[in-house]
C-alpha cells in the first residue's frame, strides 16, 4: 500500500530496537522497554503553506535518519508494520554520518 502524507508531515519507520538487557545483564521485560527515539523517514509530504499561500519546502527527505522526541506522532499499523506519523516541527533533528 502507499501512502502519502499531507501538508508537513512525514512517515517514520522507528529504528530496530537495541540491546534486550540492561549493562548489569538484567533481561528488560517487553511492558518496561521505552520505544526508541531514532527512525528512517518513508514518506514526506509537499510542505506547509503561508497564510498568502506560497510552500514552505520541507528540510527533512525519504531516507533520512532523525530523531523525533518521546511522544511524538501518531503511531499506525500499514500493511503489518507499525510506523509514526508526525509534523516535520516534531522531528529534533537528522543524524549525519
Amino acid at each position: 500500500m502507499k501512502f502519502k502524507p499531507l501538508g508537513d508531515r512525514v512517515l517514520v519507520k522507528r529504528s530496530a530496537e537495541g540491546d534486550q538487557k540492561s549493562a548489569g545483564g538484567i533481561i528488560i521485560p517487553d511492558t518496561a522497554k521505552e520505544k526508541p527515539q531514532r527512525g528512517e523517514i518513508i514518506a514526506v509530504g509537499p510542505g506547509g503553506t503561508k497564510d498568502d499561500g506560497t510552500l514552505i519546502p520541507m528540510n527533512v527527505k525519504k531516507g533520512d535518519q532523525v530523531l523525533f522526541g518521546k511522544y511524538s506522532g501518531t503511531e499506525i499499523k500499514l500493511d503489518g508494520e507499525e510506523f509514526l506519523i508526525m509534523r516535520e516541527d516534531d522531528i529534533l533533528g537528522t543524524l549525519q554520518k
